[in-house]
């Protein structure tokens, strides 16, 4: 799962910079050059990050409920069911509070 998170985030960091230059390089062809809105592409990614976390916690609630129905009374199974539920739930909060936390921190810097 490291080796996933962590392919990913390289592959962003080595697309993002393209895009941003594609964009940059654009804005010159005709008429006067158009500035490259940051604010926005960050709102773009954040969104994008925010329904993909949403999605995962999503799914892992679905597999821990199916983890409930499947565990047959079997304390271990049912452990690991609740464990599945709370970081599910935990992933869920920290989505939404780093939601919350980029707009105040909006809110300060403009």
């Amino acid at each position: 799962m490291k080796k996933i998170v962590l392919s990913l985030t390289l592959i962003s960091f080595l697309v993002l910079p393209v895009l941003v230059f594609a964009v940059a390089n654009n804005a010159t062809v005709d008429g006067p050059p158009v500035t490259v809105d940051i604010m926005g592409t960050l709102d773009n990614i954040v969104d994008w990050v925010f329904g993909i976390l949403v999605v995962f916690a999503a799914i892992m609630l679905v597999w821990a409920g199916f983890s409930f129905v499947t565990a047959g009374g079997d304390a271990t199974k049912l452990s690991g069911a609740r464990d599945k539920v709370l970081y599910a739930l935990i992933g869920i909060i920290v989505a939404f509070a780093s939601r919350g936390l980029i707009a105040f921190v909006r809110t300060l810097v403009i």
